[in-house]
């Protein structure tokens, strides 16, 4: 069954209807939330360096300050 070159217009319009209406909500979305999302990420990322920086100094204390690093083979170990 053949579309009319009219009707065909039509259905593509309507998907640009529906795109600019859910490009329009998600900018809603992004204004109201954006702050909030924005701090959530920001403790997040802050915890989870706080964890691999404690962790990384751990480590490097265990080498004995930097300088067991220098005793290290190519593999890593001692």
């Amino acid at each position: 069954m053949r579309m009319r070159k009219g009707r065909q217009g039509q259905a593509m319009v309507e998907y640009i209807i529906i795109v600019v209406l859910i490009a329009i909500a998600g900018i809603a979305l992004w204004t109201l939330f954006g702050d909030a999302i924005a701090k959530k990420v920001s403790g997040a990322t802050s915890a989870i360096d706080e964890e691999k920086g404690a962790e990384a100094q751990d480590a490097y204390q265990e080498l004995e300050g930097g300088e067991g690093l220098r005793r290290l083979d190519e593999s890593g170990n001692m």
